[in-house]
């Protein structure tokens, strides 16, 4: 059990490393055509980028299959990948995008520090010269200002406001 246990949290501190490289290189990358439609203003209640989220949920379901079927530990990382992408629809979509009723602002610790640092990665418009791609990680916000200053000479201007960018709650 214990073992099963590890695997699971080593499985959720490698999917948001790899969730770092893949925001920064995949989605603002060659997947930009899925993943702007998270930096764009939504319309209804999906988003094309929403389709990131189903392809690695097919993938959990495949490695939990795999592992209940005789290829252990296979179904610990699925397990792994599967709370992790709780982890993100809760920090994510609910604490920092508010995709659903959740209105809390964070005034302190962790959890302002996460929203703050997706908020500016959202400050900027496009896929190039963003900061802060974790998810669940967030780089401290006088990091981020001055990683902005030097990508940009000075803070990007907001192009649109919604829970991540709203002008009442800037860092």
């Amino acid at each position: 059990m214990l073992l099963n246990t590890l695997i699971v949290v080593a499985t959720i501190v490698f999917t948001e490393a790899f969730s770092i490289v893949a925001h920064k290189y995949i989605m603002h990358g060659f997947g930009w055509g899925w993943h702007r439609s998270h930096h764009e203003p939504r319309r209804g209640w999906f988003e094309k980028n929403d389709l990131y989220a189903v392809v690695f949920a097919g993938l959990a379901i495949a490695l939990i299959w795999s592992g209940t079927h005789g290829a252990w530990p296979l179904q610990w990382i699925g397990v792994g990948m599967t709370a992790y992408g709780m982890l993100y629809f809760i920090a994510h979509d609910g604490l920092v995008h508010r995709r659903w009723p959740f209105k809390y602002t964070p005034r302190g610790g962790y959890a302002k520090r996460l929203y703050q640092a997706h908020r500016m990665h959202h400050a900027v418009e496009g896929k190039d010269g963003a900061v802060s791609f974790g998810f669940l990680y967030a780089p401290s916000v006088g990091t981020l200002k001055r990683q902005l200053q030097a990508l940009h000479g000075g803070a990007p201007q907001r192009r649109r406001r919604d829970a991540a960018t709203d002008p009442q709650d800037a860092p």
